[in-house]
């Protein structure tokens, strides 16, 4: 007979509702650009029998990033190997250009230099090292709805 025990959480303490989860060509070496370029911190990594990992996750600010390594037998392709991908990822941060500046000299490629934006940000992209795409950006002034809708007209 089973002791009955707490009821469990849908959506555990430390995860957010909306959790990217990326395949690289190279997932290990991803978890390794991901803390130097981003202040990413392991939380698991799951290796298989391969040497692949089957599932790692991380924790960049308050968000959580899953990787796994591509998996052509169950359909997992990377950007690399899909020639692109339609995703880009948004990090907000404390210091965009100093982020961009620290994944660059990491290794990834700068795609648009920071700059400040219409809406309030201080914004850039970047792709890393496994063809996944990130837009980094620092707000740095408050804009109204109509403020922004004029200043995109005006562009």
């Amino acid at each position: 007979m089973s002791t009955p025990s707490k009821p469990v959480k849908p959506i555990p303490d430390d995860m957010h509702t909306l959790t990217p989860h990326l395949i690289c060509d190279g997932a290990a070496d991803a978890l390794g650009f991901y803390t130097a370029a981003f202040g990413a911190i392991e939380l698991v990594r799951l290796p298989g029998k391969n040497g692949r990992l089957m599932h790692a996750s991380m924790r960049i600010g308050d968000s959580t990033l899953m990787l796994v390594d591509e998996m052509a037998e169950c359909g997992a392709f990377g950007p690399k190997s899909l020639k692109g991908s339609p995703v880009t990822l948004h990090l907000y941060v404390e210091n965009v250009d100093a982020t961009i500046e620290r994944a660059v000299a990491v290794g990834a490629t700068l795609t648009m230099p920071a700059a400040d934006m219409f809406w309030g940000d201080r914004y850039g992209q970047l792709e890393d090292p496994f063809g996944h795409r990130w837009s980094v950006a620092t707000h740095v002034r408050d804009v109204t709805p109509q403020e922004m809708k004029a200043a995109m007209e005006a562009m």
